[in-house]
């Protein structure tokens, strides 16, 4: 399949902007139909406001609860997402990396 640049129109700032043919190849090998709707600098804009990109849904503003654990395989002190059960091993973040996938 071709495509041709299209001038879209960004519906934050209303500044138009190229959506290349590369960037139209690239949506269509990953299946997305909806072109993009925002220009790259309010898409950057967009993603550095909600503290990153892709993933988990909006928290409106809240924190994510931590808590504090004690590495089972180093010892080191750490912080988890997520309330530790016991009788299960809990992982600093270098630990876990290294733990073999299941």
């Amino acid at each position: 399949m071709s495509f041709q640049d299209k001038t879209l129109t960004c519906r934050d700032c209303g500044q138009p902007f190229v959506f290349t043919s590369g960037e139209q190849d690239f949506y269509a090998t990953r299946g997305l139909t909806n072109e993009p709707g925002r220009c790259p600098d309010c898409r950057a804009a967009r993603r550095g406001q909600s503290g990153g990109g892709g993933g988990g849904g909006d928290r409106g503003g809240r924190s994510r609860e931590m808590f504090d654990v004690i590495c089972s395989s180093c010892g080191k002190q750490t912080q988890v997402p997520f309330q530790p059960t016991s009788g299960r091993p809990v992982y600093c973040s270098d630990c876990f990396s290294r733990q073999p996938r299941r």
